[in-house]
This record gives C-alpha cells, structure tokens and sequence, in this order.
C-alpha cells in the first residue's frame, strides 16, 4: 500500500526512460533533481514544505524508536541507512570523492557503526534507535542531500555510462560502508554491476520512495495505537 510519494514511482520511469539519452540529459538532471528535493527535508533545495517535512517534522523522540512488527525496522535506523547509502554510492561511486561521513558526524551522530545497517539484528537495531542522536542524524541526511545535489549538478551525459570501478568498491569496504557479514557485502556485488545512471536511479531516488513509505506505514501504526513489537 502507498503511504507516500503518490506520483514519485511514475516520475522515477520517467526519469529512467531518459537518463541514458545524451540529447535529453539536461532533461534528465533538472528530472532527478525535482524528484531528489521531494525525498529530502525541503531546506535541502530550498523548496516548498513536503511530504519528508510532515513526516519527521511532529515525531516524537520516543517514535524514532519504535518497531511496529516483526518485520519492520525503527524510522531511526530507515534514516541512518539510507543515509549511509546515499553518502557512500554518491561521493565515493559516482564523485570519486570521500563520503562525508568521518570521526566527527560518528561522534555527533553517537553512532556505535559506521555501515549501512543491513546485517543488524532486531537487537543491534534497537540499540542503535536508542542511543543515536536524531538531531545530528538528520543534520548529517541534509548534508548528504545537499552534496548529492551538487554531484549530479556537475554530472555530464557522458558519465551515465561509466561503471564502477574494483577500487572505488574496495574504498566503500575499506571506510567501513559495509562489514564482511553476507547480509551487508553482497551490496558491493550489487553496486559493482551498476553505472553511474543506473546509481543515480536506486540509491538516491528509488531507495528513498520505498523506505520512506514504510516510515510513513510506521508513523500511522504508531498514531493508531497499535500494538508494537519493540519499543
């Protein structure tokens, strides 16, 4: 069921039916864009008010920390692993840069990791909703949103066919974007078969649409007064 986003899947195929068209990149660029800016708080484009705005803007602390069911993780962690994954595939993938990530957003985040999340258990999920600062989280998914702007700012048509390379992989292992636990390496494999449209079309832009709806499910469960699994 759709919680959020109502038109956003519809502009991803949009944007995936041109991305890789030389003659239409100026097209696609402003596409994502206007795509990326709806799956970030609106001060990170400094647009309008939108759907992220009224999702993380009247949550509690303690709702951060919740986990409807069984199945589900905490909207603390969805925001951390997602933003992980943006840093991680935009700067060091796509810009061949440095994430953004370093000693002092683990610090200021008070993060006990510094991957992606993917292999945590139930428990780990729930230490890591508990102890990390919200504030500073969201501070360091602005930024991150901000820089993934000013990436594809500078992207040409030319580079939506370059691959990722063996060394830019090896950087992510080596900053310690993934841990060697099956449930976190196979995103190397994954990020490898891609090229830098193919990244700009997943990470950025897809992944956001289906986490962020399952927060928005959370949130709803949580306000209902549902019975949760963890919190």
């Amino acid at each position: 069921m759709k919680y959020f986003g109502n038109g956003l899947s519809e502009t991803h195929k949009d944007l995936n039916a041109i991305i890789r068209s030389k003659s239409k990149w100026l097209e696609a660029r402003q596409l994502f864009l206007d795509l990326h800016s709806k799956l970030h708080l609106a001060s990170v484009s400094d647009t309008g008010q939108n759907e992220a705005d009224a999702l993380l803007g009247d949550l509690e602390t303690h709702e951060y920390c919740i986990m409807p069911t069984s199945k589900d993780e905490t909207i603390a962690w969805v925001l951390w692993h997602i933003s992980r994954i943006e840093d991680l595939t935009m700067n060091i993938l796509v810009a061949g840069n440095d994430q953004l990530f370093n000693e002092e957003w683990k610090k200021r985040i008070n993060s006990p990791i510094t991957d992606t999340g993917n292999a945590m258990s139930d428990d780990e999920i729930m230490d890591l909703s508990r102890r990390i600062d919200i504030g500073n989280l969201i501070a360091y998914r602005n930024a991150v949103g901000r820089k993934t702007r000013e990436i594809v700012g500078a992207l040409s048509a030319g580079d939506m066919a370059r691959k990722v390379s063996a060394e830019e992989l090896a950087a992510i292992k080596r900053v310690g974007g993934v841990t060697d636990q099956e449930e976190s390496l196979w995103l190397l494999d994954y990020w490898g078969k891609k090229d830098v449209a193919g990244l700009l079309l997943m990470p950025p832009t897809r992944h956001l649409i289906m986490h962020l709806n399952d927060c928005f499910k959370w949130k709803q469960h949580i306000r209902d007064g549902k019975k949760c699994f963890r919190s």
